[in-house]
């Protein structure tokens, strides 16, 4: 997470806990920072006028005016729940630590009457899903952002275990599970990683050719290949 990713969720958390308090430690373990963060990434805010108080003591803690809101998203009713629906199917995927702080933010921005009629909704919907099997590593998820040739440890469906370097090019979903696309220069070709058994993700540094991902590379033996910007 960058900085500027961390102030503005620091705000969501805040809002999000109003009128309530967030220690300082509470923060930083939240996100994985020291202390000494927490506090500079609070006086940054405070100094950019974001009206945030400390309290003394062990019960105190940092807390937030909870009129101080992010612009509205202009969503209606129905949207909000499509949306919360769509990222509550991530809860599980590589990428549920983004869903959930997604989540979070669209419940901070709408009033509280809609809030409460979508959390009436969604608590309407489940999810049926296999038991609760390993996760990707954290890097599955950036991934694509990385823009880098990846160093993988793999265990196949035998769990046979391989050290490759990959090429990443994108991803597919299918049910629970998320598949890497990516080069893998130890095979010579395109290949599909399932992301519960990428057991370690490393970046190179190395950036990669351009490569493009064809439906043919990937041989799927059924189904059908839509991309997530399709209409």
């Amino acid at each position: 997470m960058t900085r500027t990713d961390r102030l503005y969720a620091l705000v969501e958390e805040l809002r999000a806990a109003a009128p309530g308090r967030r220690s300082a430690s509470w923060l930083a373990n939240r996100f994985e920072v020291s202390t000494r963060t927490i506090e500079r990434d609070i006086s940054a805010l405070q100094a950019s006028g974001v009206p945030i108080w400390a309290d003394a003591g062990r019960t105190g803690g940092y807390t937030i005016d909870a009129r101080h809101s992010l612009p509205p998203l202009g969503l209606t009713v129905d949207e909000a729940f499509a949306v919360m629906v769509g990222l509550g199917q991530l809860a599980s995927s590589p990428f549920q630590d983004a869903a959930r702080s997604a989540a979070q933010k669209v419940r901070a921005v709408m009033d509280e009457e809609d809030a409460r009629r979508i959390t009436a909704l969604t608590d309407r919907v489940h999810l049926l899903e296999d038991d609760e099997r390993a996760g990707a590593p954290r890097l599955f998820a950036d991934a694509l952002r990385s823009r880098s040739v990846l160093r993988i440890r793999y265990a196949d469906a035998g769990g046979t275990e391989t050290t490759r370097e990959v090429e990443p090019l994108g991803y597919i979903g299918k049910g629970q599970d998320w598949y890497l696309v990516a080069w893998c220069r130890l095979r010579g070709g395109v290949r599909a990683f399932r992301g519960d058994r990428v057991l370690v993700v490393e970046p190179t540094g190395e950036r990669p050719p351009a490569r493009a991902i064809r439906a043919e590379d990937l041989q799927i033996p059924y189904g059908r290949l839509r991309p997530l910007g399709a209409d």
